[in-house]
């Protein structure tokens, strides 16, 4: 072998080196040579395809050694062999007779009973890394053709689950059902060492070290509702036509893409860093790119063509937090929040807390057990024509979400930045995870600290800096290592997205939602019409106050999804109630009827000698007012 630093970068992964490599009996000698080499890729700039090279080496190498073991494997006059024709090698079958015509049980030589009608043998176990939970991946051929399938495990133990098999071609009915789950057994049980236990993942992003799908030594059994999306992440086209493209866009200085962007590369970071799932809402009038700029986030990881990676509000919250779940740290993408299932729109305020708390609700199954809890720590990237905080009222899912209004016209052509994104996709997102892994955690938490000190504000609500600073974390690092344009989210042009403690306080945000109900309804503030019934009556305002009818406050606060008792509270707080020495509330004559009643200041603030709480806790109350007493 050549002098590491003497060799190119193709030398470091062609056959020649690597067969000189693993031909080394010294294991540690062999791990440090590999090292060295992989060291001598990076600087040539080939550390992804070094990877990828030994990766595919030591898979051929144990295939050539199980192949050599059943060649040198002495016959076994006990065992039956599998005898079918195709790709798959002979496997012990004990007593079973397995040909090409179908697989039979023998009783003292002769054929007895037939436990399938076609060539079917157990070929692989998967074993699920989250719940420690088996599948089985299963061979069988009909009309001369192999396919393969995979099912959990507890299908084929039990005679009355593996009928289910038969909607997947497999000949089985309820009368040959249980000798071929005897049959499937004796084959796994007597092929422990060529049915190999491959891990799996039902969910995608970092399992470890590794990074699902990139990382095949891994493979994805997830939900087979969601096989058009995992399909989707793939990489298709031609790079440089991706990144030139897309590096003429940033070039244009709109913030709207290069912040979705940033976006959809920190969604992987958020683990990282130890943040929460957060939304990125980008909302404006029709045509102006909401659409394509959602592909574009889309494109850094996947196929974002219609009906691929792209999902949409026209769902259930079961579907959404399985999606979630599934994509665990890759971003979800969710057009035009608009169109929401009536499901989602009576209940969009609770989708938020779901999707945000990164966590799914907890369910049992039929058997009385629990379902395994769905978590995922990613981004959530929305658009829409109004923002998605006119959909919700509660501070705390507002809190949740980053608001990205959107101009007019972003692209110069958007169709043609649609079709150059559907044709060329997926190459940045792999590239930005080996940059991740090279980098290491402990650097991009330092990274990512710098960020949110210089964040730190007062009067900006915590949790919304903290979504920011990973987006500039991720913006800085794909600016760097990926497009390397100078490009970067200003921290300015940031915190102008960051929404002020005042806007976000609940209680402020029901005091104008109350002034606003009374402005539209300021008829049914006067004086009551006996001629005019139908008018409905809420109340009456004099001199800066609004007298509302208890009920018809608590009307108010439902319909804004306030909390009744935290407002009254607050606004006594605020000197801006008329209250008892007892209740929030006052008694009121309105047209001659004592009637409990809120007395809210509807006038600016309170002057010196109106009728505030007292520091002593009592108050002046005016004749006028005086409540009626049960005693004279």
């Amino acid at each position: 072998m050549k002098k590491i630093a003497e060799m190119s970068a193709e030398d470091t992964y062609s056959e020649e080196t690597l067969d000189e490599v693993f031909s080394d009996e010294d294991e540690i000698h062999r791990a440090r040579v590999l090292l060295t080499l992989e060291e001598h890729a990076k600087d040539k700039g080939k550390v992804i395809q070094f990877r990828e090279m030994v990766k595919a080496y030591k898979r051929s190498k144990r295939q050539i050694e199980r192949m050599e073991r059943e060649r040198n494997r002495k016959p076994d006059p006990l065992q039956n062999m599998t005898e079918f024709t195709g790709k798959y090698p002979p496997m012990r079958c004990g007593s079973w007779v397995a040909q090409d015509g179908g697989v039979w049980a023998q009783d003292k030589g002769n054929l007895d009973v037939q436990a399938c009608y076609h060539p079917i043998l157990p070929i692989e176990r998967l074993k699920n890394l989250e719940t420690g939970e088996e599948q089985i991946k299963i061979a069988y051929k009909r009309n001369g053709r192999w396919d393969e399938f995979v099912v959990p495990k507890t299908i084929v133990t039990s005679a009355s689950k593996i009928v289910a098999l038969s909607g997947r071609g497999v000949a089985v009915t309820s009368e040959n059902a249980k000798m071929l789950v005897r049959y499937l057994a004796d084959v796994e049980n007597l092929n422990e060492d060529n049915i190999g236990v491959q891990f799996s993942s039902s969910k995608l992003g970092w399992i470890k070290n590794d990074f699902l799908p990139y990382d095949t030594d891994i493979i994805f059994d997830g939900d087979t509702r969601f096989k058009q999306l995992f399909e989707s992440i793939r990489e298709e086209g031609a790079r440089k036509v991706w990144f030139d493209h897309v590096k003429q866009i940033r070039a244009a200085g709109r913030l709207e893409p290069r912040f979705m962007l940033a976006a959809s590369f920190a969604s992987i970071i958020i683990p990282i860093v130890g943040g929460l799932p957060f939304i990125i809402d980008l909302w404006g009038e029709t045509e102006g790119g909401k659409t394509v700029t959602l592909m574009l986030a889309a494109s850094v990881w996947a196929n974002p063509a219609e009906s691929a990676y792209i999902g949409d509000f026209k769902t259930t919250d079961v579907a959404l937090e399985a999606r979630a779940d599934l994509l665990n740290n890759l971003p979800i993408i969710l057009d035009d929040t608009s169109k929401t299932s009536a499901r989602i729109r009576e209940n969009f305020e609770g989708v938020v807390y779901d999707l945000c708390s990164g966590k799914g609700k907890s369910r049992s199954n039929k058997e009385l057990g629990m379902n395994r809890e769905t978590r995922w720590k990613n981004a959530i990237l929305t658009n829409g024509e109004r923002p998605m905080t006119s959909y919700v009222t509660q501070g705390g899912a507002i809190n949740r979400i980053l608001e990205v209004e959107c101009g007019n016209n972003i692209f110069d052509n958007p169709h043609e930045t649609a079709e150059i994104l559907k044709k060329n996709f997926g190459f940045a997102g792999k590239e930005f995870v080996q940059i991740v892994k090279d980098m290491g955690e402990d650097a991009i938490r330092q990274m990512h600290k710098g960020f949110l000190d210089q964040m730190q504000d007062d009067e900006k609500m915590q949790k919304q800096a903290l979504a920011i600073s990973i987006i500039l974390t991720a913006d800085k690092i794909a600016t760097d290592a990926l497009f390397e344009d100078g490009q970067y989210i200003s921290i300015d042009a940031a915190k102008s997205v960051l929404i002020d403690r005042n806007e976000l306080s609940d209680n402020e945000r029901a005091y104008q939602f109350v002034l606003s109900e009374i402005d539209v309804n300021q008829a049914k503030f006067g004086t009551k019409d006996k001629d005019a019934d139908t008018i409905e009556h809420w109340g009456k305002i004099e001199n800066g106050w609004a007298t509302i009818y208890n009920n018809v406050f608590d009307g108010m606060m439902k319909r804004g999804g306030f909390s009744r008792k935290g407002f009254l509270n607050w606004a006594k707080r605020q000197n801006l109630l008329q209250v008892t020495a007892k209740d929030l509330t006052q008694v009121r004559k309105i047209d001659g009827r004592p009637t409990r009643c809120v007395v809210l200041r509807i006038d600016g603030e309170p002057e010196q000698g109106e009728l505030v709480t007292g520091t002593d806790g009592f108050i002046q109350i005016p004749e006028d007012i005086q409540e009626e007493l049960p005693f004279d």
